[in-house]
């Protein structure tokens, strides 16, 4: 018979249950076998290792129950599996022999370790199923934005209450700027959900391109949509982000419908953010155009290939426009850089211009100390990137008398000359590492002075107006005009 005192620990045990699979959201036959099996590791502690024993617990009323599986055996050898008829048959009057039968253990008899060790494996498995379940649920839901409390800081990470369960916010997913006090309303994308020894962990994540993306997501119908598409996201997180979006639609401007009307859009996502700059950058498939474009807000005047298998571009902006394009500590660079790829270098047009004009000059000098060459023909060599005695000794006959104003007895002289000098100065061409370092850099800004900005390819010349060619200098037109006055004379002759 049940006393009121047993049918109130039962009731207390179901509450508990109850209360679990509220809270815990851990499902009741979970907890059941949980607490069977802590039941069995109890029991066996109990009556020896070798004991066979089975424990359950009635789902009606939260009874539990224990008991020691036995033989029915004559004589009895093994006591902790054996059991005699007489005594089996004081809980089983039908028992014969060679049967098993179930002994009931007395729950209340457990000794006081033993009731420990079934609490402790209780809460170690209770604890093992929450972080299943919560893996469970918030793995599946990596990339999706979510909101919660601050629960407490530790060191420089945040602890954040999402309800069900608890994330961290690491310093380096945090927005530099922003800082957070207990209870404090946080958004954040979660960044990745880790199983590990110690425990599981959600992290979340402020500063990443992929919160920044969602939030796009969230704010502009149209990506949702897939009719415009966030091809990448670059941010140095609070200051700036360039974000490069793609329309699949002719009819839909990608950039405008990302800053909503009268900048609506843009705006909400840049509150979430501390205020952080938001460049949007239109998709272009040809490279040049696309560099130019990633220097937002800054205006390019000509963008160059340096190195195309190496990805390295060179481009020239106003010089007013220089510190924009620089950016907070080269700020507007790395972002550009990491958004297209490529390693680029920033020149104004003023330093281009002084590169040049040192350039020609010194170009100037070297071949004007060949017999034969005066300034006018030295300026027709440099306008065609001959820049040293040793390539105006390597070119052929013909290929002088190509170049305008420059006919069959010059070229024999010019040839001579060079031959004669070389000859004369065995060392030349070969400076010291700091003269050579010196030589190389004005000798590859020439070409950009004696002839048209270089494009990376034909098929990729720059096709709208960010990527026009750089002001021709004032040494590209005299070299131009005498050009002209020299083919005359050489005609005339």
């Amino acid at each position: 018979m049940t006393t009121n005192k047993e049918q109130k620990n039962k009731s207390d045990l179901l509450l508990a249950l109850e209360q679990l699979e509220r809270e815990k959201n851990i499902k009741r036959e979970d907890v059941f076998k949980t607490i069977t099996d802590s039941l069995v590791s109890a029991l066996r502690k109990y009556f020896g290792k070798t004991a066979q024993i089975m424990a359950g617990i009635d789902p009606e009323t939260g009874e539990m129950a224990g008991f020691l599986v036995k033989k029915i055996s004559d004589p009895v050898v093994t006591p902790e599996l054996e059991i005699t008829l007489e005594e089996a048959q004081k809980h089983h009057p039908d028992a014969k022999m060679g049967d098993d039968v179930h002994i009931p253990v007395p729950i209340q008899d457990f000794s006081r370790i033993a009731a420990q060790t079934a609490k402790q494996v209780l809460i170690q498995k209770i604890r093992e199923i929450e972080k299943v379940r919560i893996f469970d649920e918030y793995k599946p839901r990596e990339g999706e934005v979510v909101t919660g409390l601050v629960h407490h800081v530790a060191g420089r990470d945040i602890f954040v209450d999402l309800g069900k369960a608890e994330a961290i916010l690491p310093f380096s997913e945090q927005i530099r700027r922003e800082h957070y006090s207990v209870n404090q309303r946080v958004r954040a994308i979660i960044h990745r959900v880790d199983k590990e020894n110690k425990g599981l962990q959600i992290v979340l994540s402020r500063a990443s391109g992929a919160f920044l993306k969602a939030l796009f997501e969230a704010e502009v119908p149209e990506i949702a949509e897939k009719v415009i598409e966030i091809v990448d996201v670059v941010r140095d997180p609070g200051f700036r982000a360039k974000v490069l979006v793609r329309s699949n639609s002719p009819k839909v401007d990608p950039v405008g419908a990302c800053v909503g009307i009268r900048g609506s859009r843009i705006r909400v996502i840049m509150s979430e953010l501390a205020n952080e700059k938001i460049d949007l950058i239109p998709y272009i498939e040809d490279t040049l155009t696309m560099i130019a474009k990633a220097f937002s807000p800054a205006t390019v005047s000509s963008v160059r290939v340096l190195d195309k298998e190496g990805k390295r571009a060179q481009i020239i902006v106003p010089d007013d426009q220089l510190a924009m394009a620089i950016g907070r500590e080269g700020q507007n660079i790395r972002l550009a850089s990491r958004l297209t790829g490529w390693e680029i270098e920033v020149k104004s047009e003023g330093q281009r211009n002084e590169e040049n004009k040192k350039t020609v000059d010194m170009a100037m000098q070297d071949l004007l100390k060949i017999d034969g060459i005066g300034a006018k023909v030295a300026e027709t060599l440099i306008t065609m990137n001959v820049l040293d005695i040793r390539t105006v000794a390597g070119l052929t006959e013909e290929e002088l008398c190509s170049l305008e104003g420059i006919g069959e007895k010059t070229a024999q002289k010019i040839l001579a000359g060079a031959k004669k000098y070389l000859e004369e100065h065995p060392n030349y061409g070969q400076p010291d590492a700091q003269e050579e370092a010196a030589a190389e850099a004005p000798a590859e800004a020439a070409v950009e002075a004696a002839v048209e900005p270089v494009a990376e390819t034909p098929a990729e010349a720059p096709a709208e107006p960010a990527v026009e060619p750089a002001t021709e200098t004032p040494a590209e037109t005299a070299t131009e005009t005498e050009e002209v006055k020299n083919d005359s004379q050489e005609k005339g002759k």
